[in-house]
Parts: C-alpha cells; structure tokens; sequence
C-alpha cells in the first residue's frame, strides 16, 4: 500500500511532460536557436554519449597527481555527479552499485553504521578535494555537494598515507560553471519523504570571483519507517590572483537526525544459521530512537604555477564532526527470528585538521622525461567522547524480540551527552615523493616512497598504564606500465601500507593493550582499453595484510596473515547508437594463513564478511519514439559469506534488480530533466553483512525528481 503514492507521483509527472507536445519536440542537450524568430524556443536534440567509459578522465590520485584513469598502474572507478542525480543514489553503495569491487551494507535512508569494504577490507580512508576526513563509520558525505565520486581500490599507504589497506574514496566537490546557472531539484521518495536543493553558480565582477552556493533539505518518513530531517549547505570559492597565481576554497555542512531507524543486528550468537528477512519493519523499530550528527569541512588551497613545467601547492583543511547516539542494537539468538537488545547511548567529536605542501613539475634527464611529486604534510585528529551507556537483555534499559513480532520497547534511560576531555588525539607527520619515468611513448615507470610518523598520545587518564603508541615507517611503491596503443595501458605494481593495530578495545579481556602498526602489501597486473565502442579494465591482484583474531578467551590478538587473492574484471559496450551495456565481476580467494598453534583450526578459513564471487550489469536504452526519454537499470549479484572467521554461519547470497528512466524536455523555456528510480524491484528479502554485523535489506522504493536550470 505504501507504494501507491509513488506510482501516481510517477504517472502525473510522465504524463504531464508525454502528453503536451511542447515537451516531448523539444527535448534537449545541445541547444540551436532559430535566429529568424526570437520567440521560438531552443530545440534541443537528445544525443547519446560517445564513449562508454571515463577512463580518460583526469583524476587527482593522491601523490602522483593529476593523471588520467587510463595512465594509472591501480585499479580506479569514477562515478559523475549525472549518473548519480539519473540513478538517484543515495549511499556509497548506490553510487558504485555497478562496480563489483565496492560493498556497503547500509541501505538508503538508514545510517550508513559499519561504513565502505573495496575488494572485502574495510575502507577508512574518505577525502574531500584530497583532504582526509573521518568518514569510515556513522554515515555518507552528502552526495549532493560531487561533481564525482573516485574509489581506489587496494592499498593507499603510498597515495593517501597512514589507513587502512582497503581503499579510499574520494568526492570531488561541485567547482563554480563558466556560465551563471540555478538548478532547482524537487524530489520526493515513498511514502512521504519529500526533498528540495537549489545549486547556483556565478560569478562576481567587483572581485572577480567565481563562485558556487548548494542550499538544501529533506523532511519525511522513508520506506523503512524511519524519519528523516536533514538540512545541507555548501559553498566554493574560485580566484584567479594573477596569472600564475590562483585560490579555492570549500565549506560544506550537514545537520541530519534520522529517527526510529531499523536497528543494527549482531549475528556472533548464531550456530544454526539467519532467520528470514522480513520486511515489516514497522515491528523492528523502537520509536523514540535517534541518531544525530552534525559534519563540517572547510579547506583551502593555493596554486603558484611559477614556471611551465612546475607548481607549488599549498593546502589546509578542517573536518569536524559530531555524533549523538540513541539507538538499539539487537543480538539474534535463532534461525526463529529472537533477539536481545541493547541501548547505546554515546556522543562523539572528532575533529582533524590537515596541512600539506606539494611540488609538481616536469624535467629530462637525457632522454627519458619525469612527472615528479614530492611534499611535506602534518595531520592531526583529536576525539571527544561522552559517557558511554551499553547494556543488555538483563538489565532494567534491555528487551527481548521476535524479528516477525511487534517491538513495544521505549527508551527512559536519561540521555548525557556531555563530553569529556580529550580520549584520542592522533598525529601524523608525512614526507613524500614519487617520479614517473617516462622513456618512450610506449614504456613508463613509477618510483615512490611515503614517510611517516605516527603518534597517539596517551589519554587513558590511568597513571598506572601507558596507552600511548608511536612508530614510524617507510613505504614504497614500485610500477610498470607498457602502453601498446594510445587508449590501452598494461602495468605491474607493488606497494605497501601502514595501518594502525590501535587499542584493545573493554569488550576484550587484554583490553587497553596496544597493538603493534601493521605493513599490509599488494601486487597487482592489470589491463585497461578504452575505445569510443568499447572499453574494459581487468586486475589480478594479491593482497597479504595481518589478521587480527578473536580466540576463545575472548583476547584479541594478531595473529597469522590473511591472503586475499582476486580477479577483477569490467567491461562496457555500445552494440548500437541507442544502446549501452555493462558487465562486472570479482572472484575472491581469500584466507587465513601461519597463525599460531591456538588458532591453527582457522588456517584456510575465510575471513569474515567476504563474498568469494560479486557481479553486476547494467544497461541504458534511448527511446526513439519519445524523444529525450532513456531507461535504465542494472543487476547486482552479492555472493555468500560467513559471519565470523570460524566459517560456521552462513550469509546467504542474493540479488538485487534496480531500474529507473530519465526524461529530458523543455519546460516553458527550460531545461528540465524528470529522472525515476525503483530499488529492488523484486522486493528480494536479504541480509546484508560484512561479517559479524548485519542490517536488514532495502525493500522495494521508489524515488522521482525534477530538476529545472536557469
């Protein structure tokens, strides 16, 4: 019943732009005004794109500099702010749904909690125009504020620094047009969540400064009971100082409380097997639950191009982010559907900054030329926290349930989100430099090391411990790229990252004892081809990056390597003029390797919430009957996993389908696009994990915008 508003949002829309013919003749993107009459509209002709892949695109990856997708020896994906607005994505996984290497259990309108896995490890690394900033938990960055979204997947000690091994994920925020323009987007998702964001671009003559403002909300309940109230905002600044001389700067912000959420679910109590799914979640929920957070980020940088062939960058950022929790997570018990529930109350500041100096430029040694990148930088992330509340089942604040059975739980605990002193404060001081040698047209190499030192100070506030870690370490990097043709590239690299061991956390026996930083290391051949018709990346890649292991006791330890060798390969094609296919698959051999004696029944396990096989393929279809309308949809396969490195608890595997039109017409002089979604269009019932956690999948929802420009 739910689904009924949708559907007549979507027939009076379509109707409106399909049946006066002022819409459907005068659908556009390239625009020819009729000189002879000035009162003629545009006539705008719908064309489709060219090629079929971005792999030209120029992107900002991390020390090597701005290099195109094409020319670099790593495994990239770049989604456009066109095709997210078209999809109507909402979360990281909705943006690189067709990419089969990028996993996120969270579903739309629900916190994005245990964050982002690239090729089965969790993603820790999120920047902003190359400013990191702490994302990896407790939800998404506004979408709203890209021009693209860029994953790197694998290691990115060497390109990014100190993190983890999974990837990094990368928005590149909205830069001010060449021309002024205001777009107005109204959108609504069922069954009574409505949105609105006006983004304008301009420029101002008495100081001679582009500029580009985003204002926007949201307000309604979601499809999956929950409420939404969220408010963003965000402004770029562009000057050019003098001709070599030129400053940017971003400020963007977001107060969002999402209420009564779907609770996260602990699969560690299961033997047996997860119960159904169950999409009624109208009996999940606990209605005075909530989770708040309030995210700001400002940056600025300076460009001095002092000569041709060579650049000075100067960069400094600032990210806070604040987060209120109260909400209930529930622990299954059987394949039944029981459960156990806790409260957890907690308020969280995190706040980094970050400053960095880079050179770029070109020189030749004789005749091999170089593209060289070197820089200094300093990074600082500080943590207050309040007290936490967490209990269970046997406690006055605690519940019991059935997944299949109304929840009558209220929350009364009294909320205290006073925050203490200061629990974390991290530092990181960081030299790099990496040369591309180029010899030929055919023939490059990259050399490249990172610098680091890492220094968490000691904040326990206990005299009698020392919870303070420091290290240090050099990380290389080592490529070879052979480019048969101008659009193909072929490459072997290597690199390693550092990754923080961090503190034992008080759920564990040895807690507050301090885990000692890991190097994780990656191989990787790969291929990638781009033609106008058709184009196709391919890596075989190996992964080796220290396990950390649960054992009876419950201690918490490092122990053993876990192996992660993979195949990835995608592929689109343009079969005809109107026509354009994509394909994606990775298979995943990963394990549990040289653990000790303890733990010697987990070698050749595979690690927790890794699929062994992932798929997608996608389609986009111009009607010629009706000029300006495309369909498109796409398929995603996610394979099984296991709850927990002992491989007892199956995850089951699944199948989504996804599909949507996009309609661009005229509207009384205007351009205007009509984009509609439905997710999960057979209403598949699924969990979705990433190993011991699990969240309850996205039932089927739709969602419809109209965007006008001015």
């Amino acid at each position: 019943m739910k689904m009924k508003p949708l559907a007549y949002s979507i027939i009076l829309i379509t109707n409106i732009c399909f049946i006066h013919p002022s819409f459907a003749e005068q659908n556009t993107i390239d625009t020819v005004q009729d000189n002879n009459s000035p009162e003629t509209l545009p006539v705008i002709n719908l064309k489709a794109q060219e090629s079929t892949s971005n792999l030209s695109k120029k992107t900002q990856t991390g020390v090597l500099g701005n290099k195109s997708i094409l020319d670099t020896p790593f495994s990239i994906t770049v989604v456009d702010s066109s095709d997210i607005e078209k999809r109507g994505a909402d979360t990281v996984g909705q943006i690189f749904i067709n990419d089969p290497a990028v996993y996120s259990q969270s579903a739309a309108k629900a916190t994005n909690w245990w964050g982002t896995s690239v090729r089965g490890l969790g993603v820790k690394n999120f920047y902003i125009d190359g400013m990191p900033m702490s994302l990896n938990w407790g939800g998404d960055y506004p979408a709203e504020f890209a021009d693209s979204v860029t994953v790197l997947k694998g290691l990115t000690g060497f390109m990014y620094g100190f993190g983890s091994p999974g990837g990094a994920i990368s928005y590149q925020l909205k830069r001010a047009k060449e021309n002024p323009e205001t777009d107005i987007t109204v959108g609504y998702r069922n069954p009574t969540l409505f949105n609105v964001l006006v983004d304008h671009s301009d420029h101002v003559d008495a100081i001679d400064m582009d500029y580009r403002v985003t204002l926007g909300g949201e307000k309604g309940e979601a499809y999956n009971g929950s409420d939404q109230n969220r408010f963003i905002a965000s402004l770029a600044l562009d000057k050019k100082i003098s001709d070599n001389l030129t400053w940017k700067a971003n400020i963007s912000y977001e107060d969002k409380k999402t209420e009564h959420e779907p609770p996260i679910f602990s699969l560690s109590k299961l033997t047996d097997g997860l119960p159904k799914a169950t999409y009624d979640y109208d009996k999940l929920i606990v209605d005075n639950s909530f989770y708040k957070t309030k995210l700001f980020t400002a940056n600025t940088a300076i460009n001095w191009q002092f000569d041709p062939d060579w650049s000075l960058d100067y960069q400094v950022g600032y990210t806070r982010k604040l987060q209120q929790s109260n909400l209930v997570f529930n622990y299954l018990t059987n394949t039944s559907g029981d459960y156990t529930g806790s409260l957890y109350q907690f308020a969280y500041l995190e706040k980094s900054f970050i400053n960095q100096i880079v050179l770029a430029g070109n020189f030749s040694t004789g005749s091999v030329k170089h593209e060289l990148n070197t820089g200094l930088g300093y990074t600082n992330s500080t943590v207050q926290n309040s007290n936490y509340y967490w209990n269970g089942s046997l406690t006055a604040d605690g519940y019991i349930g059935n997944i299949f059975e109304n929840q009558n739980y209220i929350i009364t605990h009294p909320k205290d989100y006073s925050l203490k002193p200061k629990s974390s404060d991290i530092s990181q001081s960081y030299a790099f430099i990496s040369d591309t040698l180029n010899f030929n047209d055919k023939f490059q190499a990259i050399l490249g090391a990172r610098y680091t030192y890492y220094d968490s100070e000691d904040l326990d506030y206990n005299p009698a411990s020392n919870s303070g870690y420091s290290t240090k370490a050099t990380t290389p990097t080592f490529a070879l790229i052979y480019k048969p043709t101008k659009n193909s590239t072929t490459y072997l690299s290597y690199v390693e990252s550092l990754e923080n061991g961090g503190i034992v956390g008080s759920t564990y026996k040895n807690a507050g004892e301090v885990l000692d930083a890991t190097i994780s290391k990656q191989y990787e051949l790969g291929l990638k081809y781009d033609a106008n018709l058709f184009s196709a990346t391919a890596a075989i890649f190996k992964i080796q990056r220290a396990a950390t292991i649960t054992d009876a006791n419950n201690y918490l330890s490092q122990d053993g390597i876990t192996n992660y060798n993979g195949i990835e390969l995608n592929t689109n094609f343009k079969p005809a003029s109107k026509l354009k296919i994509g394909a994606g698959m990775m298979y995943m051999d990963a394990e549990i390797d040289k653990v000790s004696a303890s733990n010697i029944a987990l070698i050749g396990n595979r690690p927790a919430g890794v699929a062994k096989w992932t798929g997608t393929l996608n389609g986009e279809y111009l009607i010629d009957s009706i000029a300006g309308l495309s369909l498109h949809g796409n398929v995603r396969y996610n394979g099984d996993s296991y709850t927990a490195n002992t491989n007892t608890v199956e995850i089951p595997s699944y199948i989504l389908v996804n599909g949507g039109l996009a309609y661009q017409f005229n509207l009384g002089g205007h351009d205007a696009t009509l984009n509609a979604n439905m997710n999960n269009i057979l209403n598949k019932k699924y969990w979705a994990s990433s190993g011991t956690w699990a969240s309850i999948g996205e039932g089927r929802n739709g969602v419809v915008s109209l965007n006008v420009k001015w």
